[in-house]
């Protein structure tokens, strides 16, 4: 987990998510808009993009019809471009992941999401205290997603929101469970969590030096590709960023997590900005075939 600044580093962006054109702007909103964003992500030097469909209550073939409908002139333009969904509707872990199993059936899916673990996420309430609800995955449901990307040769990409999910991961990591390709996403908790315009609640580690510092000593003799990210807040705005890139990590930006209540910055505007600081530390942006190698993705 030492120094590693010749390393490239990956820029991760995830272009929309649960977020919304109240908090931001600049989310793409309809499938044309998420290709269009996609394009322009990867041309300003994202080489690894996440993207939620149009509505993520719907479930098996609805899903991969919504994420087909944006993501196949995508693959048509870059076949190599790892890229990944999130989950669905769905209740059960069958129904949750039936989506992602079609699109790699029929589109190729280098890289599947696994959240292992469960987390309170949620926003202040009227009298200031949190309110909201369980995000929630199992033992069973953690099992069901490292499976399938096992099955179908995909790449995991870990959530990190606790440090809990982290030692999860980790026996996994231990036993020689984990599949191909696995990244570690490490997830700091800003000001304003998941969902508020309103400071007060949040989730997880703050985005400080210390809590990452923590995660790594978790980490250590771990040989796994790891990022972070600040959800909530502005990633580059913390010391977490730059300390990353210090200590051989990358960065995930964009603006499903990213919140200021006075900035309007677009995706291709958090991607200039970090890679901005990456030229600074002296590490180079990875392209998409170096992204590849990096996360060492099933061929």
């Amino acid at each position: 987990m030492g120094n590693s600044n010749e390393q490239a580093v990956i820029l991760e962006v995830a272009i929309n998510g649960v977020t919304s054109p109240e908090k931001n702007s600049h989310v793409p909103v309809g499938n044309e808009a998420i290709t269009q964003e996609v394009f322009d992500c990867v041309a300003a030097g994202a080489s690894l993009v996440h993207a939620h469909n149009t509505d993520i209550t719907l479930t098996g073939r609805a899903a991969a019809d919504d994420y087909l409908a944006a993501w196949r002139p995508v693959v048509a333009k870059y076949p190599s471009l790892p890229w990944y969904p999130t989950g669905s509707g769905g209740k059960t872990p069958e129904a949750l992941y039936e989506h992602i199993a079609i699109l790699d059936a029929e589109i190729g899916l280098p890289i599947s999401y696994v959240d292992p673990g469960p987390v309170n996420i949620g926003a202040p309430g009227e009298d200031g205290l949190p309110q909201g609800i369980e995000y929630r995955n199992d033992y069973a449901t953690i099992a069901y997603a490292f499976e399938l990307c096992r099955s179908r040769g995909m790449g995991p990409s870990i959530a990190i929101y606790e440090p809990g999910w982290l030692a999860t991961t980790l026996t996994y990591w231990r036993n020689g469970m984990l599949p191909q390709g696995s990244m570690i996403k490490l997830y700091f908790g800003g000001e304003y969590g998941l969902f508020s315009t309103t400071r007060g609640v949040t989730f997880g580690l703050p985005p400080t030096r210390h809590a990452l510092l923590a995660y790594l000593d978790m980490l250590e003799g771990v040989d796994l590709p790891w990022s972070v990210s600040v959800w909530g807040g502005d990633l580059l705005e913390t010391p977490v960023a730059e300390l990353a890139l210090e200590r051989g990590g990358h960065l995930h930006v964009g603006l499903e997590e990213y919140f200021h209540p006075e900035k309007d910055p677009s995706n291709v505007e958090l991607l200039t900005e970090a890679a901005a600081l990456c030229a600074r530390i002296g590490r180079p942006v990875a392209s998409v075939e170096q992204c590849r190698q990096v996360l060492d993705l099933p061929a």
